[in-house]
């Protein structure tokens, strides 16, 4: 269905910053978690808000692992598309980048935090 999904240009170098401050493991690993953030906490998003794609680049593979599948899933099930849709990458897209804006916020505003304790702070809200 797609090969790759790209964040926004502003947004790679916050890939970075919080893999650096975090110390959660690789790029996608934050990745994956503002994906997840943000599909839980914001109603669905508009495609005409879509940033631009000149940032960090994640393959399928490296960005969902074995769990494609499930992402892919959520995506339909909160936009009620059939998972053969053409906008899927988009609406991941977009949901990542929202999200890694969220959690890069979150981390300026509370810089006395590490990564366990902003995520357990993401579950227990």
């Amino acid at each position: 269905m797609f090969n790759s999904i790209k964040t926004s240009s502003e947004n790679k170098q916050i890939v970075s910053e919080l893999t650096s401050k975090l110390a959660l493991g690789a790029e996608n690993v934050i990745a994956r978690i503002a994906l997840g953030y943000s599909l839980a906490k914001h109603d669905k998003l508009d495609l005409a808000q879509i940033e631009d794609s000149k940032g960090k680049e994640y393959s399928s593979k490296v960005l969902f692992g074995e769990n494609q599948a499930l992402y892919i899933a959520m995506i339909c099930q909160k936009y009620e598309i059939y998972k053969e849709n053409r906008e899927i990458p988009k609406y991941l897209k977009l949901h990542m980048d929202l999200g890694l804006k969220h959690i890069y916020f979150d981390m300026k505003d509370n810089p006395n935090k590490d990564g366990t304790a902003i995520l357990l702070n993401y579950i227990t809200v």
